[in-house]
């Protein structure tokens, strides 16, 4: 029969001795292979943020430049309706100073032909009276030459 003492058992491995050391050099290993995972896990959900970053403030950017384009599209014929306004006004301005200043001459004109019919009247009138006297003497002589002559 085999010796069976202390310095057997010492030399054969026990199997259930030895298995948790290999069951957790094999799960340190998984632990080891997975933190080299997360690692670049990480890495890889860096570069996406970074790249979805760059797209998103080059989308930003463009849609302001739209949005600027549109507003200044959109502006453009206010502006020009704006500018077409102010210009008819303009020109109805002009043209009413222009009537104002036609019917100021006209005033004028009416005012100085009124003068001129009145000083007209008024010499007429003088002409008037001095002929009536004129006639009224000469009526007068002529009835007093009448009286003169013999019947």
């Amino acid at each position: 029969s085999p010796r069976q003492g202390p310095g057997a058992a010492a030399e054969r491995p026990d199997p259930s001795r030895l298995r948790p050391h290999v069951v957790l050099a094999q799960e340190n290993t998984q632990i080891r292979d997975l933190q080299q995972e997360n690692r670049e896990l990480w890495v890889s959900l860096e570069e996406h943020q970074d790249a979805l970053e760059l797209i998103m403030s080059k989308y930003r950017k463009q849609m302001l430049q739209l949005l600027e384009g549109r507003k200044r599209e959109d502006a453009e014929p206010v502006l020009k309706v704006h500018q077409a306004n102010s210009g008819e006004i303009e020109s109805q301005i002009d043209r009413i100073c222009e009537m104002g200043e036609v019917m100021r001459k006209a005033v004028q004109v009416d005012d100085e032909q009124f003068f001129k019919v009145q000083e007209k009247l008024a010499q007429l009138e003088l002409e008037n009276k001095e002929l009536r006297e004129l006639l009224s003497i000469s009526k007068e002589s002529f009835e007093v030459g009448r009286e003169d002559l013999p019947d």
